[in-house]
C-alpha cells in the first residue's frame, strides 16, 4: 500500500510540475523566469552536493565551473570568435551554432576536467585550508574571465559576450513562442521543461551514486577520512571522482545558462553566487537529495518575491532606506532564522552522522 501511495504522489508531483509554468505564464513571464533560475540552481546545488554532502569536502569555489560551462558555451554559440579571428571567421563564414547534444556533453567534460584539476593539488587539505583554496581558485577564474581581453580578445573582459544563440534541437529553437491549438507556449516556458528534464536526470543520476559503492565511499570518507583509508578505501581517487563529478553538473548548469540569458559577463560569476549555493546545500540538509532540492528552490525563488515585500517597506520609511539594501537584510534575516530552528536543514538526512542501516 505504501508503494502504491509513493507512486500516486509521484504522479502528483510530476503533473504538478508539467502544469505549473502554464499556469505562472498567465501571471506574467517573470513567475515563469524565476521557476527557470530556480531549477537551474537546483542544478548547480545537486553538483555540490556531491562534493560537500556526500565526500565532505568543503568547496567555495563552485561558481568557477559555471562560469566554466556559460563561457563555453558563449564562445561556441556566439559571433564573437568569428569576430575576432579572421581564420575562425574564414571557416565559419556564418557562425559557429553548437547543437544541443554537443552543448550537454562538452560542458560536463570541459568543467570535469577542471574539477579534477582543482582536485588534484587539495588532496592532503582539509577543512577551513581546503575552503580557503578552492574559494581562492573560484576568484581566478573569475579575474581571468575578466582581463582575458588583451593582448588577445578571447572573453571580452568585462564587456562580457552578447548574441548568444538560444538553445535548438530537431528543429526547435526554444527562443521562440510556439503555438500549440491556439495556446502560446512561450520561450521561457520551453526552456523551463528543458531545464526540468535535466535536473530529473541530475536527481536520479545522484540517488543511483548515493546507493552506489562510490556513494558509501565517499560518505566513509566524509565521517572519517583516516577510518576510510585503513579500510583500503582510495580516497585520493574518490576525492578526484567526487569534484570532477560536481564540477560536471556546474558545466552543464552554466552553459544553460548563457542560452537562456543570452549574455554573460563575469559579474554573474562573484563569490557571492558561490556562497548563496553552499547555503543552499547547508540550509536545505547537507547531504540529502530532497532537503538539497528544496533549499536550493527557496533561497533562489526567495530574493525575487521579497521584491515585493521590499518595495511596500520602501515606501512606509518615505524613501529612507534602499529597497536593495532591504531585500538582502530580509534574506539574511530569513536564513539565520532557519538555521536557529532547524540547524541540520530543513529537510535533513536521517542518515547523516550515523552509518548506513542494513535491512535483515
Amino acid at each position: 500500500m505504501k508503494q502504491q501511495q509513493k507512486i500516486i504522489v509521484f504522479l502528483i508531483a510530476a503533473l504538478g510540475l508539467l502544469v505549473l509554468p502554464l499556469l505562472l505564464q498567465s501571471f506574467g513571464n517573470a513567475w515563469v523566469r524565476i521557476a527557470d533560475m530556480a531549477l537551474l540552481y537546483v542544478l548547480l546545488a545537486l553538483g555540490l552536493n556531491i562534493v560537500v554532502g556526500y565526500a565532505g569536502l568543503l568547496d567555495l569555489g563552485y561558481v568557477a565551473f559555471f562560469a566554466i560551462g556559460a563561457y563555453m558555451y558563449g564562445l561556441l554559440a556566439s559571433p564573437h570568435l568569428a569576430e575576432t579571428f579572421e581564420t575562425f571567421g574564414a571557416m565559419f563564414p556564418a557562425g559557429l551554432h553548437t547543437p544541443l547534444w554537443i552543448v550537454i556533453p562538452a560542458a560536463a567534460g570541459l568543467a570535469g576536467v577542471f574539477g579534477i584539476l582543482l582536485g588534484a593539488p587539495t588532496l592532503r587539505l582539509r577543512g577551513d585550508y581546503l575552503a580557503i583554496v578552492t574559494l581562492g581558485f573560484g576568484e581566478i577564474i573569475r579575474v581571468f574571465l575578466n582581463n582575458l581581453d588583451h593582448p588577445v580578445n578571447i572573453t571580452n573582459g568585462p564587456k562580457g559576450l552578447n548574441q548568444i544563440d538560444s538553445i535548438s534541437f530537431f528543429g526547435l529553437n526554444l527562443g521562440k513562442p510556439v503555438s500549440l491549438g491556439g495556446f502560446e507556449i512561450v520561450s521561457v516556458t520551453l526552456y523551463y521543461y528543458l531545464f526540468l528534464a535535466l535536473v530529473v536526470l541530475s536527481v536520479i543520476i545522484c540517488h543511483r551514486l548515493e546507493l552506489s559503492r562510490v556513494g558509501r565511499a565517499w560518505m566513509a570518507i566524509r565521517e572519517d577520512e583516516i577510518a576510510a583509508k585503513a579500510m583500503g578505501i582510495n580516497t585520493r581517487n574518490l576525492k578526484l571522482l567526487a569534484f570532477g563529478m560536481g564540477a560536471t553538473f556546474g558545466g552543464v548548469s552554466g552553459a544553460m545558462f548563457a542560452a537562456f540569458q543570452g549574455f554573460i559577463s563575469p559579474e554573474s560569476f562573484s563569490l557571492m553566487e558561490s556562497i548563496m549555493i553552499v547555503a543552499m546545500v547547508v540550509l536545505g540538509g547537507i547531504g540529502h537529495l530532497p532537503g538539497v532540492i528544496l533549499g536550493a528552490i527557496l533561497l533562489s525563488a526567495l530574493p525575487e518575491v521579497l521584491r515585493y515585500v521590499a518595495g511596500p517597506l520602501q515606501a512606509m520609511t518615505d524613501g529612507r532606506l534602499d529597497s536593495a539594501i532591504l531585500r538582502q537584510l530580509l534574506i539574511a534575516l530569513a536564513m539565520i532564522v532557519v538555521m536557529l530552528l532547524r540547524p541540520r536543514g530543513l529537510w535533513p538526512t536521517p542518515d547523516h552522522g550515523k552509518s548506513l542501516q542494513t535491512s535483515r
